[in-house]
C-alpha cells in the first residue's frame, strides 16, 4: 500500500488494501498521547480512529501536539 504520510511517500509493507488509522498508528509506533490526524485534509476524531480506513493513495497527516511553559 502506498500513501503520503506527513508529506512523504511511504510504502507500507502490508497485504491489506486498507487499514484503520489505529492500525497505522500501531504499525508506525506512534504512541504520543496528543495527536491530530487528517486523512485527505479531513480531521478525524480520536474516537473514530478504529472506524476510519486509509486506502492506497490517501494523504495522511499525523501531527504530535506538544505543550510547554
Amino acid at each position: 500500500m502506498k500513501i503520503n504520510l506527513n508529506n512523504r511517500d511511504e510504502i507500507l509493507d502490508l497485504e491489506l488494501k486498507q487499514i484503520t488509522i489505529q492500525q497505522l498508528l500501531d504499525y508506525k509506533k506512534f504512541s504520543f498521547p496528543r495527536l491530530i490526524v487528517r486523512v485527505n485534509d479531513k480531521l478525524v476524531k480520536k474516537e473514530n480512529y478504529e472506524l476510519t480506513f486509509i486506502k492506497d493513495g490517501d494523504k495522511v497527516d499525523i501531527i504530535h501536539m506538544i505543550s510547554g511553559g
